[in-house]
């Protein structure tokens, strides 16, 4: 059961969030939050979500779990204002969840649990490089070498104290290198892998509004971003599986 409410701009940037990597997962709904962790057909990319009840108005759940088409919530968020509150009412035992907003009442058919993905379990893995870097700058980075290649590395020099980011096309090169003057914070470790840029992308916009993003990487590793949503009421972590080179 869930009768909540909350602003809508905050419930746009939980769709958001998922959205940029999965089109359906499971929703988790208990007394003090609901959470979801979910990953992409290929087996790609993973997300963890927890969005805590003090991001509502109001709020009221009990244990219980439901399958959300995420298209079709992102659509209806589209319809959103931004000065709108949006009340969320799902029934005990419920097959269908109430949305209102802005004079609109929608009545959202979920899915059946048993045909999404089960929850995956987190690899369990030691990434020993970790950097902080703000939201905008490492969209920006991201945006830059979508521009020359379909893939990025991240990287840490750590006799240089530096994190770098790079993209190499047929023909053209881009890097960027950064000290610990301009990041928030460098745990500095041997570090680099390579990833894809058509997933980073989707994520390099919904990290873009963080103030921080915490970027955990090793070699040839995944890479692991930690960011908080919802004016701190969220914790999101993506997982990224790299793109090994060839030699």
């Amino acid at each position: 059961m869930l009768k909540a409410a909350i602003d809508t701009e905050i419930f746009k940037e939980t769709v958001d969030v998922i959205s940029a990597m999965v089109t359906e997962c499971r929703l988790h709904i208990n007394e003090d939050s609901f959470s979801t962790r979910a990953v992409d057909t290929a087996n790609v990319a993973m997300i963890s979500l927890d969005l805590s009840s003090s991001a509502f108005s109001s709020y009221e759940g009990t244990d219980t779990e439901i399958g959300l088409d995420i298209n079709k919530m992102k659509n209806i968020v589209s319809m959103m204002g931004k000065e709108d509150t949006l009340s969320l009412d799902l029934p005990e035992g419920g097959y269908k969840m109430e949305m209102s907003f802005g004079g609109y009442k929608y009545s959202i058919a979920l899915l059946d649990v048993n045909t999404v993905r089960k929850d995956p379990n987190p690899p369990n893995i030691e990434l020993p490089g970790k950097v902080i870097i703000s939201g905008t700058a490492l969209n920006n980075a991201i945006k830059a070498a979508a521009l020359v290649s379909d893939k990025i590395a991240f990287g840490i020099n750590p006799e240089k104290g530096t994190f770098y980011m790079e993209a190499d096309g047929d023909t053209d090169h881009i890097n960027l290198e950064l000290g610990t003057d301009e990041l928030i914070s460098l745990v500095p470790a041997e570090a680099r892998s390579m990833f894809s840029l058509d997933y980073l992308k989707d994520m390099g916009k919904v990290m873009s509004k963080a103030d921080e993003v915490e970027i955990q990487i090793g070699i040839d590793h995944p890479v692991k971003f930690v960011f908080n949503i919802a004016d701190g009421n969220g914790h999101v972590e993506y997982l990224l599986a790299p793109r090994i080179e060839a030699d």
